[in-house]
């Protein structure tokens, strides 16, 4: 993951005392020094707070359960190690209130190891537990194969899949997005429902666009925010075809978002993108967009705040960046492609090359040449992606996701803004529940497959609706 978000895990180890004490203490060790090495951080309750530092009682449990008290906030999931059988109703203790994806690990058998001294049991230990967890309701995550050892490759990839669910559902449950600028008027396709969204942990901030306004005219060409952003930018893309006014009323759009974004500790953000900029600065947002996707930070375009929400979810997933796409065009004849387009938000690591900053060849049909510069215009890279968007319908959120692949089949060079050839298995499918079911036209990406670690995080952790 590039990203940095990788989690801070707590680890719970299940015992059964008529099993080898040996099992705890060389689990222990083999745990921690496993998941550092894979580059996560661990919290460990002490060896002498318990029997052999694991939990076998109530009582036991009770204690874990304080520990994990004490660190809240501190670590993004529990992973339930079992050496041995384990205990069931020492481990409901300990995580009924975790409030954190619980990932129940398993050791293997060996079959040279199968005397009463040497035996784990460990196989019939995980399928005790997680039956006892589903009578609590004690939400967890169980993956194949169902036993594995902590040295194996088999490890690796569960703890990464863990991992993408608890940065998902970490993320969201305490998240905080910005809407800036009242919802563009003939878009009634981005209405949302703030309240829904609360309930499920997303806090909404409304700001109005005067104010970003107001900040912009307050911004000098001597500050040094001003030339910071300047000349990052520089670095950041093409912007030689752009006049230097528009190009100094970009940087002062950036700077006011990035002061915006710090002062409301804003985990995202959905922008009024036109025509307001463009009448009263001569410049469209998509590349101050671009950019900050571009350092992990989710900005959508069209003050859509549940595609805001998506591509941070799908980002939290991947550890890549994000971008908010139109469905767009059909590509030819080709049932399972599509062209997915934007004027220019896409973050420059989704792309082929660095691209171009233009005046908004759609809008200037409307307002004119030259007052609406700012499309990074150019070509989405080949990848495989995973796709997401997100609505509120009655009350509760739900979830469109997919995946599928830009290819480097041919687009028109005439062909404005930011766009790429999107391969996705059973497309017609997919737009039939669009159609039906009240999906947005925008529609967020990320790189890599995905899919499964996000549906299990939203649909089973926090709730939402999946389409299937």
């Amino acid at each position: 993951m590039t990203g940095n978000n990788k989690s801070t895990f707590a680890l719970y180890f299940g015992n059964r005392g008529f099993f080898p004490a040996s099992l705890m203490a060389s689990a222990r060790k083999e745990m921690e020094r496993t998941l550092n090495e894979l580059g996560y951080k661990t919290l460990m309750l002490d060896a002498q707070a318990t029997r052999h530092g694991a939990v076998e009682t109530t009582a036991e449990g009770n204690i874990y359960a304080r520990f994990l008290k004490e660190h809240e906030g501190e670590f993004q999931g529990v992973i339930l190690c079992l050496p041995n059988f384990g205990d069931e109703n020492g481990a409901v203790a300990a995580l009924k209130d975790a409030d954190v994806p619980i990932f129940i690990h398993a050791y293997p058998d060996e079959l040279d190891k199968m005397a009463p001294e040497l035996r784990r049991d460990s196989f019939c230990g995980k399928i005790s537990i997680t039956d006892v967890f589903y009578q609590y309701g004690i939400k967890h995550t169980s993956l194949r194969p169902h036993t594995c050892a902590p040295s194996s490759h088999t490890f690796a990839n569960q703890i990464d899949y863990f991992n993408r669910v608890c940065q998902v559902v970490a993320g969201l449950k305490r998240m905080t997005v910005g809407a800036i600028g009242a919802r563009v008027t003939p878009f009634k396709t981005v209405r949302i429902d703030e309240i829904a969204l609360q309930r499920h942990g997303i806090n909404v901030e409304t700001f109005d666009l005067s104010d970003t306004f107001a900040r912009m005219r307050k911004i000098k060409e001597s500050d040094s925010a001003f030339k910071d952003k300047s000349e990052l930018l520089k670095g950041y893309t093409d912007f030689s075809k752009v006049p230097e006014p528009a190009f100094n009323n970009l940087v002062r759009l950036g700077v006011a978002l990035d002061n915006i974004k710090d002062e409301y500790s804003l985990d995202a953000i959905a922008l009024r993108c036109w025509m307001e900029l463009e009448q009263e600065f001569g410049i469209s947002p998509c590349v101050m967009l671009s950019e900050m996707n571009n350092r992990f930070f989710p900005a959508a375009c069209e003050n859509d705040i549940g595609n805001a929400i998506a591509m941070y979810a799908l980002s939290k997933a991947s550890g890549n960046t994000s971008a908010c796409l139109d469905w767009n065009n059909n590509y030819e004849d080709e049932d399972d492609k599509c062209i997915l387009f934007h004027c220019g938000p896409i973050p420059q690591s989704m792309m082929i090359e660095k691209g171009e900053v233009t005046d908004h060849a759609l809008l200037m049909t409307s307002l004119g040449p030259g007052c609406a510069y700012g499309c990074n215009t150019g070509r989405i890279k080949p990848m495989d992606f995973t796709f997401g968007s997100i609505i509120t319908d009655s009350g509760q959120v739900r979830m469109l996701t997919g995946q599928g692949a830009f290819t480097d089949d041919y687009i028109p060079d005439d062909f404005f803004g930011c766009a790429g050839v999107a391969f996705i298995p059973n497309l017609q499918d997919v737009l039939q529940c669009i159609v039906y079911h009240g999906h947005k036209h925008h529609v967020s990406v990320t790189e890599g497959h995905v899919e499964e670690a996000l549906r299990e995080a939203a649909g089973y952790y926090l709730d939402y609706d999946l389409e299937d």
